[in-house]
């Protein structure tokens, strides 16, 4: 088996991989559930990748998210419910009929792309049995909390249930806040710790939080990716700056510390 450019090879590869006898034990033991987490893991390593730029690190993973989707499709061929081939056709089908801009007639593209289209494409493709679902139906269950939040919001302000500014989002948001300290107060003035209401109340927090970022058309996730990476880029020059007097953080006090992410707060870091 040697390695090739054609999509076939790769379907070629996962069928030995799972083919009973010859294949892999690893992969033939592997179903839909065992192998759905690292189809989102691979999804990350791909928005981990484009976030740092790096083109190289990129195709290495768009091509283990690829993996992932052939072996899916061969997972569900094994059960004949469909193969590869189906789920090209499906997405090829699928892009032609939401793009009547691109690839209809030449009405349909002189037109253009009319607003509210690709909501009106969408709705249309809902297939007969999911007649009589919800707004929030269709919002994957699997997708990483925050973004789920926001999706969950966006639907419900496409039916009217929303605040038409960012002033009551704030207004709420300051209510949530008082609502987790009070729970924090009763704690700390000796009642039973209710971790279950603490909870309750960090969720709704979070939730709004999400709110406002939707109302300012921010980028949720990608905010608190680069929080992320700049406490790493702080914190590690805390650590830098330690080392040099031969100290770890574990060895030095908080004070100490914190005047050393100022330091790296204040050079711009």
């Amino acid at each position: 088996m040697a390695p090739s450019r054609d999509i076939s090879r790769l379907i070629e590869i996962m069928a030995a991989l799972r083919t009973p006898g010859s294949g892999c034990p690893w992969d033939l033991q592997q179903t839909f559930a065992t192998i759905a987490p690292y189809t989102i893991e691979e999804a990350y390593e791909v928005a981990d990748a484009i976030g740092r730029g790096n083109l190289s690190a990129l195709k290495d993973e768009l091509g283990d998210l690829l993996f992932q989707v052939v072996y899916h499709a061969r997972m569900a061929q094994e059960q004949g419910a469909f193969a590869f081939a189906d789920v090209v056709e499906a997405i090829t089908a699928k892009m032609i009929r939401r793009h009547p801009h691109v690839f209809g007639t030449a009405d349909e593209r002189a037109a253009g792309v009319s607003p509210g289209f690709w909501e009106r494409a969408k709705a249309a493709e809902k297939t007969e049995s999911a007649a009589g679902a919800g707004v929030l139906d269709d919002i994957p269950s699997a997708l990483p909390a925050l973004t789920r939040a926001l999706k969950l919001q966006n639907k419900a302000a496409k039916v009217g249930f929303d605040w038409p500014s960012l002033a009551p989002v704030f207004a709420k948001l300051k209510e949530e806040l008082a609502e987790l300290e009070e729970v924090m107060a009763d704690r700390n003035a000796g009642a039973v710790a209710d971790r279950k209401a603490l909870e309750e109340e960090l969720g709704d927090l979070l939730f709004v939080i999400a709110n406002v970022a939707r109302h300012l058309k921010l980028d949720a996730e990608g905010a608190l990716r680069s929080a992320n990476e700049k406490f790493i880029r702080r914190f590690r020059y805390v650590e830098g700056r330690l080392a040099e007097n031969g100290r770890s953080p574990v060895q030095s006090t908080l004070a100490e510390m914190d005047a050393l992410w100022e330091e790296a707060k204040a050079k711009g870091l």
